[in-house]
């Protein structure tokens, strides 16, 4: 459509798969696995890898339409080129590569994804700079017409375009300054508004498999819980029924634990169900609420296998006064019921375990001459047996334990009729000098950085982000925290912090690498920023669309906005690198941005709706996993599409205003040769 030549259209085609292929080889050399985030790499470098293979062939057709034969189009076209490919591809690698970096659980799934999209374009660089040519010397053997003097309907189309951008731009190189303010109110905006985006370590996704959690009282036995777990069996009957649910497997006790247990229901597949894994979740906890005997909490899994993931939001009150924590962790769990986007919210750990305290009164005891130092062994003896000692009988170790025979403890009364023994030689109840108390404690006491700790769990409603629900949840608790007492976020919050942490650190190591491969490539750091002066509308733009489209940002979206930096770049290189050349043939800087910028409209184009359409099958992702895709893709072609259309024009403003310190390279040249060349007639007194 836009070089309307057939014959042109093949060459990037030949280009994509031979790229492609030597991706899929780099894989398997390199170790990697065939996984999502390997294959959704390669989704993505379809769209990349002809990027450079479009801006050579481009040229080399513009040269043939400038008269020039086939081989010389080739050679010239690649040759004026070549700076410009080596450069965006370093520029996506300067990118790609710290992704690879990233610390953390985040940073080890990211890693083969990285390496793959770093791989591809390295290589799509190099079919472009050798492939290509030699394609297009060998096909384009007829010159075409250029789009604006063709008679098509494809070519009037173009031409008119081309024509109105080129007004357009005429227009904001007379006034730069107010390009640069709308851009900056854009921008602005945008940043403004980023606040308000949902923030999550990865969106839902429908897996087709729902797994609850079932917690019954403390101290029940297992064939309570078994039975529990039947009547919830009972109660989604009619899912099975239907088809929604394939399968089911449960289990009781999990992990030693009488009182717990867990469910698999495995659903049927997407295309064969009409409500998403979400809806049928929601009708699944509806049903288990007739079920008032034990608590259910369904788990969402992900496809990243994140730790705490699918389990709501997981955070612990910390300090140093474990009494004063589980005070204030009841206080908050009561507070955050009454917003209805927590459900359920509870603590990790029930304090429901009976215990049993016995509280000695030491005066009465003493009074009454009664030794309590063996006393806990006593006791110790009734309950449960006392070891006392291991006799070795064949080179064999037996045990002997001192236990009651008679008058079983069955009942806490039991322990207040045992007799003890008074200095007088009397019998007196226990009761006598102890106190015994029943209370609910919890099963075990928890630390988290070796510090006491109550952990508080709670799931969260539809459309009620992991962020934002951390974010509600401090606010909550900060009134009712003891003094010394603070919040730490756990397993899935823990990660989402780890992860925004980590990338906004490579977020900004990838621009300081950008900036510094593009100041030694161009040998100026003002052509460096010039460049770089897009990427703060591309991120708006990328915000824009991540708020048009009710997209969170996640782990996905994140690499998302890392990816649009380098293609913004990309785009940038093109217009820069030509406008350089363009000066250093002793063109102004008002005449080489504005030809610089129209010449290279077509590439950037071409490029931009390339990689656009490599991205619209996330957008269109359907089945396992595909809300994740959905949010990269969303990132990709709703803000490089619009954040290209400002490229055309926020760039050429930026080198018209920064361009004039940039001194050409043919004069630093023309200099030093004269340099050199006045140095050659001194006469250099001989050192003594």
């Amino acid at each position: 459509a836009f070089l309307l030549d057939w014959r042109a259209t093949l060459i990037p085609g030949l280009s994509m798969p031979v790229a492609m292929i030597g991706t899929i080889a780099a894989i398997y050399l390199a170790g990697f696995s065939v996984n999502i985030l390997t294959l959704l790499a390669l989704v993505l470098a379809t769209g990349l890898v002809v990027d450079d293979a479009i801006v050579v062939l481009e040229n080399i057709v513009r040269r043939r339409n400038e008269g020039m034969g086939p081989r010389a189009a080739a050679v010239l076209g690649t040759q004026e080129v070549f700076f410009a490919v080596v450069a965006t591809t370093l520029t996506l690698v300067a990118v790609f590569v710290p992704i690879s970096f990233l610390p953390g659980q985040t940073g080890g799934l990211f890693r083969e994804f990285g390496f793959v999209l770093a791989m591809s374009v390295l290589l799509s660089c190099v079919v472009a700079l050798t492939l290509c040519p030699m394609l297009a010397s060998r096909m384009l053997t007829s010159a075409s017409l250029h789009h604006e003097g063709g008679t098509g309907i494809g070519a009037r189309i173009g031409g008119a375009l081309h024509r109105l951008y080129k007004r357009c731009l005429h227009l904001c190189l007379d006034a730069p300054w107010i390009v640069v303010l709308v851009a900056l109110i854009f921008a602005g905006t945008a940043f403004t508004l980023f606040g308000t985006i949902r923030q999550e370590l990865t969106p839902a996704e429908d897996r087709a498999v729902v797994l609850l959690r079932i917690n019954a009282p403390q101290g029940v036995s297992l064939d309570y819980t078994t039975e529990q777990m039947r009547k919830i069996e009972r109660l989604i009957q009619p899912l099975r029924d239907s088809g929604e649910i394939r399968s089911t497997f449960e289990n009781a006790g999990n992990n030693g634990s009488y009182n717990s247990g867990f469910m698999v229901m495995t659903l049927a597949p997407w295309d064969e169900r009409m409500r998403s894994q979400q809806e049928i979740m929601a009708d699944i906890s509806r049903l288990t609420k007739q079920v008032p005997s034990v608590r259910v909490f369904p788990v969402q899994p992900n496809s990243l296998g994140i730790r705490g993931a699918g389990n709501g939001l997981q955070f612990a009150l910390v300090g140093n006064d474990r009494k004063a924590l589980s005070e204030a962790a009841v206080k908050v769990v009561d507070a955050m019921r009454q917003d209805p986007r927590f459900q359920t919210p509870r603590l990790s750990v029930d304090p429901t375990q009976p215990q049993l305290a016995v509280a000695i009164d030491r005066e009465r005891a003493s009074d009454l001459g009664i030794d309590i130092t063996g006393l806990a062994d006593t006791l110790q003896a009734m309950l449960d047996g006392n070891d006392v000692v291991d006799v070795y009988i064949a080179d064999r170790s037996y045990g002997v334990k001192l236990v009651s025979t008679t008058n079983p403890i069955n009942d806490p009364t039991d322990l207040e009729n045992i007799f003890l023994k008074t200095s007088d030689g009397r019998f007196v109840p226990m009761s006598t000098i102890a106190t015994l108390t029943e209370r609910a404690v919890p099963p075990s006491l928890t630390r988290e950085q070796q510090q006491p700790s109550v952990a508080i769990t709670a799931n969260l409603g539809s459309g009620f982000a992991l962020g934002e629900a951390l974010t509600r949840a401090e606010q909550i608790a900060a009134p009712l925290l003891p003094p010394g007492a603070r919040i730490l976020p756990l397993a899935e919050a823990a990660t989402l912090g780890e992860s925004n942490s980590a990338m906004i650190a490579v977020f900004g190591f990838a621009l300081v690498i950008i900036l510094l491969v593009l100041a030694a490539q161009f040998e100026s750091f003002i052509s460096a920023v010039i460049i770089m002066a897009t990427v703060p509308l591309g991120l708006a733009c990328a915000i824009f669309a991540l708020l048009l489209s009710g997209t969170s940002l996640n782990a996905y979206s994140q690499i998302g906005l890392v990816l649009l930096v380098g293609v913004m770049a990309k785009n940038g290189i093109l217009i820069v690198e030509f406008a350089n050349q363009l000066r250093d043939r002793g063109a102004g800087v008002r005449e080489a941005i504005e030809e610089a910028a129209t010449i290279r409209l077509r590439p950037v184009m071409m490029t931009m709706i390339c990689t656009v359409l490599g991205g619209v099958p996330l957008v269109l992702a359907a089945g396992a996993g595909a809300e994740a895709r959905v949010a990269l893709g969303w990132v990709i072609v709703g803000g490089l599409g619009l954040a290209t259309i400002s490229t055309l024009f926020l760039t050429p403003v930026a080198y018209l205003l920064l361009g004039r310190f940039v001194t050409p390279k043919a004069h630093e040249e023309a200099r030093l040769k004269r340099e050199l060349e006045e140095a050659a007639y001194v006469d250099l007194e001989p050192a003594e």
